[in-house]
């Protein structure tokens, strides 16, 4: 059983599937990495160097970009990478039209002010990110919610 999965040849991280421990080596898509830090279930590593400014590449796309230098076999997450995904207060685009996607008529700071309405992007827009749904087969027999 693979202990990380690697979505696509592009990426330059695989996501571990169980707990990985320091020093451990695991065999991710074609790559043999030695983890080089305690990396949780669910969480990235990097496969390779990723330096400072680069992109992160999970699922064949950038999520994010590296904030310092990754080390292959390092964690990948918050502490060193920064993603505007899910981020309402980056995902910003300025108002356009009336009535339309991001109108802030009536809002502080709304067209009528003079101000630059902006808006946050729309939350039920698609996202490569997504977490992982914590009940895929809907084992509890409820309704899932919408």
């Amino acid at each position: 059983m693979s202990l990380a999965l690697v979505i696509s040849a592009r990426d330059n991280v695989a996501t571990a599937l169980e707990p990985l421990d320091a020093g451990q080596t695991i065999r991710a898509g074609d790559a043999t990495i030695t983890v080089a830090e305690a990396i949780p279930r669910g969480h990235k590593l990097a496969l390779r160097a990723i330096a400072a400014g680069e992109a992160v590449v999970k699922y064949g796309s950038p999520i994010g970009t590296a904030s310092s230098g990754i080390a292959a076999g390092a964690h990948v997450h918050t502490h060193n990478v920064a993603s505007t995904r899910g981020r309402g207060d980056l995902g910003v685009r300025p108002h356009t039209a009336p009535g339309g996607p991001g109108d802030a008529s009536g809002v502080a700071g709304g067209p009528d002010s003079g101000a630059t309405a902006r808006r946050i992007e729309d939350p039920s827009a698609p996202r490569i990110a997504e977490p992982p749904d914590p009940d895929p087969i809907n084992t509890t027999g409820g309704e899932r919610p919408q």
